[in-house]
């Protein structure tokens, strides 16, 4: 018995490899101080139970929840120039991409996918806020792009979940480009017909609420998100003025008018399928998925089924 290949190298490779646990397995809530046991925040797709406060979620956590069965195909998207600026500050970019990918797995921040959601076949992109703060550069712009020339081809509606401090410096111009090349992706889904459905999740701000997220069919944000360009206090600061209580939240930018839905992240998926199911006039359904057109549409052929606007009660409380 060879004891160091047998024993020693696996006891070894096992400490190695092992599962790091949470720094801190009891959470607080931001609002009310509430002490929750990070397992306990996980089943509740991290909605603290007592408050209701929504915490930030990762991309897989939130498509494995909002998905049938957690059940979803990963979009392949080209591959772009990691450091097209040789950017560097305290860490180089580049090194801060790779300790980026390490730590959520992620190849950018922005995460696309297609599956069934309450029976219906939809192209979903998910934001991780972990991930250069969900920043939008070359490749986070490519990801949108691609998802959305997807859902165009194969008819099928498109969400955005938006997390986001907006464009991402280190990138300079070629990251703010993204902002109409996206722009141009949602016309393509308009041109097409397709529902394009975005949930603004806490934070949504800079580049990112400049472009592709403000443009959406109907817009539904998450309780207590903020959402805007500039910060609260830069607009303090070149107004000289103090800002309403609740000013850029969800529930206050509903009271205005600039979105049309405050829906809790549990009651996501009926909501946006129901909203699905009107836009694309084809009721959701539990046990098959929505009926689409047969035929396939490139994105040149865009423009041959125009969408009518939803009935007043898809943008009903």
């Amino acid at each position: 018995m060879n004891w160091i290949n047998n024993i020693v190298r696996p006891k070894i490779r096992s400490f190695l490899n092992k599962k790091e646990s949470p720094d801190n397995l009891w959470v607080k809530c931001p609002v009310s101080g509430e002490m929750v046991f990070y397992k306990d925040l996980e089943a509740n797709q991290w909605v603290v139970p007592g408050s209701g406060h929504h915490m930030r979620i990762k991309a897989r956590d939130r498509l494995n929840s909002f998905f049938d069965g957690g059940i979803y195909e990963e979009l392949e998207v080209p591959e772009t120039v990691q450091d097209p600026l040789k950017f560097r500050s305290a860490k180089r970019y580049s090194d801060q991409l790779r300790d980026d990918r390490n730590k959520t797995g992620l190849k950018d921040a922005i995460l696309a996918a297609a599956g069934h959601v309450v029976g219906q076949k939809m192209v979903v992109c998910a934001h991780d806020f972990d991930f250069r703060g969900g920043s939008l550069g070359t490749a986070a712009g490519e990801t949108i792009i691609t998802s959305m020339a997807h859902a165009a081809k194969n008819r099928l509606p498109f969400i955005m979940f938006t997390t986001s401090g907006g464009a991402r410096m280190q990138e300079g111009v070629l990251s703010l480009m993204q902002m109409p090349r996206t722009t141009i992706g949602v016309q393509m889904l308009n041109e097409a017909g397709l529902p394009y459905i975005v949930v603004l999740t806490n934070p949504t701000t800079g580049g990112v609420t400049a472009s592709y997220a403000m443009l959406g069919d109907v817009h539904i944000a998450e309780p207590g998100a903020e959402i805007g360009f500039a910060g609260a206090r830069v607009i303090e600061q070149t107004i000289r003025e103090k800002l309403p209580e609740g000013f850029q939240r969800s529930e206050y930018l509903h009271e205005k008018g600039m979105i049309d839905l405050v829906v809790h992240r549990h009651n996501l998926r009926d909501t946006i399928s129901s909203l699905v199911g009107i836009l694309s006039k084809a009721p959701a359904s539990k046990s098959s998925r929505a009926k689409m057109p047969a035929k396939p549409i490139e994105a040149d052929d865009a423009g041959l089924m125009p969408m009518e606007p939803p009935p007043e009660a898809a943008h009903a409380e």
